[in-house]
């Protein structure tokens, strides 16, 4: 056995077997691995699951690299011991949140008996909801933490643990290190304090979703159109997800009163069964939807993810035919339309701003130069921009932004990518459009025309275990050390390292430093304004490719053949880094 399985992974194995609170079943499927499946048993116990910035993702199972009560707990009384570090002269709070995933309730409760024995009050939904609306109620209820167990769009294998602070947003530094710090110091399952005190795990209310959709009604810019539109035809899927519990809710209170939901998605699955991936990136994710839409009529489709944190949707062009948007298309119509509305009110008084990631569109930034609104940008993942709305907080007013990944918000009162609200914004923009006599699709093509064509795709390349993260390190290192001096025939005039914060002009040899934070991410600027990213998921087993294509917009009649024209140079530049 010694010699076909490492010295390391045999302890961490045999540490788990001789626990005191690991339960009878997980050591029967140890003693299993351990004598048929050494492969699995690898996997399993290579490492621990790291708690990383934004908490814990992976595949659930048992042992030290799974999500399972163990692990989730292990994080757990790391997070509370540093909440009440942080907070040792006040009552501390943690909200608690989850999804449709398997065991997403069973992670939930867990969470919050090692919370509750801890001495920390807990209050913790009794159903499943939207991961924004546990933003909102850190904030709501005056908390110090939250938790949503969620693995967000992830494969129906994956769970996960996403750690908020007090003000709403997932954890930022110096906090999510020194969570992280406390976090490995408990280096086994019998070191948690898993007995709950259920005098401190409280239930919201219906209070608190009460309180949201108030705040969601104060953004709507154009409720006139919305009672113009109000028959407009949406189609609604939450994808076997939180979303089914708020987004038809939210839009019927809104005042849409022709919203199908689609039924066979309808039921919260943590199996996801009628879908191979529940990502509305994906259009597979959205076939229900769109044949919903079809033999409905409608004027578009919403989809919702697991944790209802990211939105995609579908509108007709002006041949009628129903599109998919992606995730920087409808970022850029949510905050356009949010922008001109305001001008149009003569809302502006030079404290307002928007912004996005830097993997997201740059036509958001051509979008803020037009209404000469300020813009900041951040590394990637929501959360920085939700640091943003913490810093200019009282000073600046955040008006709207979003990530490339189907997450976008508006206003400040929730601190995450939000997709009921964003919903309804996106529907509403559909409802002004249609109170205009246009579409959504001619709005879009009016941005082009204003600020040029910008045209993005992602490619991702899954490498599991620990052969694939060594190989997601070594394209990088690649990427790094050689970097293409050209791509689809164009210079690379700007080569922009965030991990080493720096800018290198590569026509002039000038370096200059990047004012954010240390990140692996590569990104290749081109002569005419095209820029390709580099990064490994924070996430996933993946490395990310992001093509954003630039050029003037040559009217709505090329719009389609620009468009091919702009693939084709990506497929390229994917064959010149070896990525095809």
């Amino acid at each position: 056995m010694s010699n076909t399985v490492s010295p390391e992974i045999l302890e961490k194995a045999t540490l788990w077997l001789e626990s005191n609170v690991i339960d009878k079943e997980s050591k029967i499927e140890i003693r299993r691995m351990l004598q048929d499946d050494h492969n699995l048993l690898t996997e399993s116990f290579y490492s621990d699951l790291e708690f990383g910035t934004g908490g814990l993702r992976g595949v659930m199972g048992v042992g030290t690299m799974r999500m399972n009560v163990y692990t989730v707990g292990m994080a757990t009384q790391g997070l509370a011991n540093y909440i009440l570090q942080q907070f040792p002269d006040s009552t501390s709070r943690v909200a608690i949140a989850y999804d449709s995933r398997n065991n997403s309730k069973l992670f939930a409760q867990t969470a919050a008996d090692v919370l509750s024995a801890n001495g920390i009050e807990v209050f913790l939904f009794s159903e499943l909801r939207p991961t924004p609306l546990l933003s909102f109620a850190v904030r709501h209820l005056n908390c110090q933490s939250g938790i949503v167990v969620t693995a967000s769009h992830n494969p129906k294998e994956y769970n996960g643990y996403k750690v908020y602070w007090e003000d709403g947003a997932q954890v930022l530094p110096p906090h999510d290190k020194g969570i992280i710090t406390e976090v490995r110091k408990i280096t086994q399952p019998d070191e948690v304090k898993f007995s709950g005190n259920s005098e401190k795990i409280h239930t919201i209310d219906s209070s608190v979703e009460l309180a949201y959709f108030e705040e969601v009604k104060k953004l709507i810019q154009a409720p006139e159109a919305i009672t113009h539109a109000s028959d407009l035809k949406i189609v609604y899927t939450s994808i076997h997800g939180a979303g089914i519990t708020m987004v038809p809710r939210a839009l019927h209170e809104l005042g849409f009163k022709n919203v199908h939901v689609v039924e066979s998605q309808a039921t919260p699955d943590g199996n996801f069964s009628t879908v191979q991936s529940p990502n509305p990136e994906e259009k597979e994710a959205l076939t229900h939807a769109l044949k919903l839409a079809e033999d409905v009529h409608a004027d578009l489709v919403i989809g919702t993810d697991p944790d209802t944190d990211r939105v995609g949707m579908a509108i007709r062009n002006n041949e009628g035919e129903m599109v998919l948007l992606n995730g920087n298309q409808a970022a850029c119509l949510l905050v356009y339309y949010q922008l001109e509305r305001m001008h149009e009110k003569s809302a502006f008084n030079g404290k307002q701003y928007i912004a996005k990631t830097i993997v997201t569109s740059d036509l958001l930034e051509e979008i803020a130069k037009l209404h000469h609104v300020k813009w900041y940008e951040t590394l990637t993942g929501f959360k920085y921009i939700a640091g943003v709305i913490r810093e200019k907080e009282g000073v600046e007013t955040f008006i709207a932004g979003g990530e490339e990944s189907y997450g976008y918000s508006v206003g400040e009162f929730v601190r995450d990518k939000d997709a009921v609200l964003s919903s309804v914004v996106l529907c509403e923009i559909a409802a002004w459009c249609a109170s205009k006599q246009r579409t959504m699709w001619s709005l879009l093509m009016e941005i082009y025309e204003r600020c040029g064509l910008y045209h993005e795709s992602l490619l991702s390349v899954t490498l599991k275990g620990l052969d694939g993260l060594q190989q997601i390190q070594s394209k990088m290192t690649a990427l790094r050390e050689t970097p293409p001096s050209m791509l689809a025939g164009s210079p690379v005039v700007e080569l922009r390292d965030i991990q080493l914060q720096r800018v290198t002009d590569l026509r002039s040899g000038t370096v200059t430093k990047i004012d954010l934070p240390s990140s692996n991410v590569l990104q290749f600027i081109l002569e005419d304004g095209s820029k390709i990213s580099a990064r490994p998921s924070g996430t996933e087993p993946k490395i990310k490719f992001y093509f954003s294509m630039k050029a003037a917009f040559q009217g709505e009649a090329n719009y389609k053949q620009q468009v091919l024209q702009m693939e084709a140079r990506m497929k390229t530049i994917q064959s010149e880094l070896g990525m095809s």
